[in-house]
């Protein structure tokens, strides 16, 4: 199973080489030492009330500053399930130590249900067709899960760790953490077995919109 690929409806997306150096998230090059700088482009935000898991783990709030410029039908996708609630009590079910933390499988992902196929569904709704863009998947940048088909993302999303440019143009950002990085920097990681499948994870116990 390839470490860097983004999981969702059981596939396994392209594998990717190991991460690489840093880019700013429109334009320039930064050091390894230094953050990207986050540039807020005034939303619309999802907003994100982290919760642990039953051995602790990430708790607050994250604030993403959605990028309907870029990808207007994935940002239409994220704004229609959480205003319907369907994000609410969703894990974070695949959490990859220096790459990323998975979520928003609305189907099988819930906390109060069994989420052993967390991962492997999808929403009511149909899938997405690519909006692929030339924004850089930088640290906290956030962007669409899919399996093969480029066409296939529907509610799973990712947040990055860390930069990952392999993934430039092979899957649709949404959005950038502009509130709250530490707390996706908490989030309980899974095991690396398991390609980094949680145990014990951490929810989005509340998810809204500020617009």
């Amino acid at each position: 199973m390839p470490r860097n690929a983004v999981m969702v409806g059981g596939l396994f997306a392209l594998g990717f080489a190991i991460l690489g150096g840093l880019y700013a998230y429109g334009t320039g090059a930064l050091s390894a030492q230094s953050e990207p700088e986050v540039i807020d482009t005034g939303g619309p935000y999802m907003v994100i009330q982290v919760a642990p898991g039953p051995d602790g783990g990430a708790s607050g709030e994250v604030v993403i500053d959605l990028r309907d410029d870029a990808a207007p039908q994935h940002v239409e996708r994220l704004i229609t399930l959480a205003e319907d609630g369907a994000y609410d009590g969703v894990v974070f079910h695949r959490v990859i130590e220096g790459f990323m933390a998975q979520t928003g499988d609305v189907q099988f992902g819930r906390a109060d249900g069994d989420t052993s196929r967390a991962g492997m569904g999808a929403s009511q709704l149909p899938n997405l067709p690519a909006e692929f863009s030339r924004l850089p998947f930088q640290r906290g940048v956030v962007g669409m899960a899919r399996s093969q088909d480029p066409d296939s993302a529907n509610a799973q999303f990712f947040i990055m760790f860390a930069p990952a440019p392999h993934l430039d143009g092979q899957y649709t950002v949404v959005g950038r953490v502009v509130g709250g990085m530490e707390v996706i920097d908490a989030i309980t990681r899974g095991d690396p077995a398991r390609n980094g499948a949680v145990a014990q994870p951490d929810r989005m116990e509340r998810v809204t919109i500020r617009r």
